[in-house]
């Protein structure tokens, strides 16, 4: 790879890194679920003007928008508002493990030595994070490893998917999540009103970071990288985001690195590397997945 090229994946991983610790930020001074609606409602009003709508792809977007916006965003920051950014971030690691599964029991993959090592250390690792101090119940963990799963089925429905731009599909699965997570947030919640009034810069900055830059600059230069490079040049990168994540929580967060942190990370992160890796050597072509777990 070119340097530019190296430094751009450098700069979508710290990108990525970040936005655990951003997002952190976000569901302290808004509702989780309605930060996560007000993420999407930018993204949307951001992308969707600059594309025609993609009639022939609309029910699989719909589909995705409940799976990867609902699901996933929906869960990661709820469980992110009763867990530590650092914790969070490694147990939503689990997301690529959760992938291979599916793909055994929907598309008959075959499940090699390696790919079961890397699976079973994954989720290992993450039981080494219950009682960590950061982690006050198991209830926000649990919530947490429902979110990767929705990374996970998100993936097989993009597989299923008609062609269709990457940013113009995360800016209608981010229209479409809108009332779906709007109307939780109604349900579940209250003070979003009051809460969006009292807001300071970091609350604000957290709904524009995690939109603009993680969502749409982020993936858009990450699918660029894929587009050019093959996947074993590519996918080591996403290996960064995580540990990025960690070490921004403790420095910029104030997070204690206790011993389940290092064990458990440890653990996950090994484990996730033998599935990226082993995945990149056997596909030459850009990954079929709607991006970064964060």
């Amino acid at each position: 790879m070119p340097a530019r090229d190296i430094l751009l994946a450098l700069l979508v991983q710290a990108i990525w890194g970040l936005n655990i610790v951003v997002a952190k930020a976000g569901v302290e001074a808004l509702p989780p679920l309605f930060f996560t609606t007000l993420r999407f409602a930018l993204v949307a009003a951001l992308v969707l003007p600059f594309f025609r709508i993609p009639w022939h792809a609309m029910k699989g977007l719909a589909l995705l928008s409940f799976t990867f916006g609902t699901l996933h965003f929906g869960l990661l920051f709820t469980g992110l508002s009763g867990m530590g950014a650092a914790a969070a971030a490694i147990v939503i690691q689990l997301g690529p493990p959760f992938a291979v599964l599916l793909g055994v029991l929907m598309f008959k993959e075959k499940l090699g030595p390696k790919r079961i090592i890397g699976t079973v250390l994954a989720f290992s690792g993450v039981v080494l994070l219950a009682g960590e101090p950061t982690v006050p119940s198991l209830v926000p963990l649990v919530i947490m490893v429902f979110a990767a799963f929705g990374w996970a089925l998100s993936n097989v429905v993009v597989k299923r998917l008609p062609e269709v731009n990457p940013v113009l599909m995360t800016g209608w699965l981010s229209a479409m999540a809108v009332p779906q997570v709007g109307l939780l947030s109604l349900l579940l919640e209250d003070g979003q009103i009051p809460a969006l009034l009292s807001a300071d810069w970091r609350g604000w900055g957290a709904i524009v970071y995690t939109a603009a830059g993680a969502s749409i600059v982020a993936h858009s230069l990450w699918y660029g990288l894929v587009r050019r490079h093959e996947m074993g040049q590519v996918a080591p990168f996403g290996l960064l985001a995580p540990v990025i994540g960690i070490v921004a929580a403790v420095l910029l967060l104030g997070e204690p690195l206790t011993w389940q942190k290092l064990a458990g990370g440890t653990v996950t992160m090994v484990g996730v590397a033998i599935i990226q890796l082993r995945w990149a050597r056997l596909r030459k072509r850009p990954p079929e997945e709607v991006g970064s777990p964060t």
